[in-house]
C-alpha cells in the first residue's frame, strides 16, 4: 500500500510558493513516511550588495530499537542571488526532509 499526498501553493503577489507531500508506505514489513516541504520567498533588491544570511543545516537521527522505530530528519535554509531582465532578486529557501520507519503491525505481531 502507498498513498501521496502533493500540495503546491503559490501566492505570485506575494513573491511566494510552497510545495509539499507526504508518502506513506507499507513495503516489506516496514512502514514509512516521508514528508518533504520547500518554500521559496522572492523579494527584489536594488542591487547585488545585499548581505546574504549564512547557509543553515541541521540534520536529526534517532533511532529506537526497543519500539522498533528510526527517524531521520534534514533542514535547510538559505538564499540565492538572481538577475532577470536587469532586475535583482534575493531568493530565500527552506527545504526540509521527515523520515519515520516502523516495524509493520504484521511483522511486529510475529516478531512477538
Amino acid at each position: 500500500m502507498r498513498d501521496l499526498l502533493y500540495k503546491n501553493l503559490t501566492f505570485p503577489n506575494r513573491g511566494r510558493k510552497i510545495i509539499a507531500s507526504s508518502e506513506v508506505a507499507d513495503k516489506a514489513g516496514v512502514h514509512s513516511v516521508v514528508r518533504r516541504h520547500f518554500a521559496y520567498i522572492v523579494k527584489p533588491i536594488p542591487s547585488t550588495a545585499v548581505i546574504k544570511p549564512q547557509p543553515y543545516l541541521y540534520v536529526l537521527k534517532e533511532r529506537n530499537t526497543k519500539q522498533k522505530l528510526e527517524h531521520f530528519f534534514c533542514k535547510i535554509k538559505g538564499s540565492v542571488l538572481a538577475e532577470n531582465k536587469e532586475k535583482f532578486f534575493q531568493i530565500f529557501f527552506v527545504h526540509t526532509l521527515s523520515v519515520e520507519l516502523t516495524v509493520s503491525v504484521k511483522l511486529s505481531d510475529k516478531l512477538g
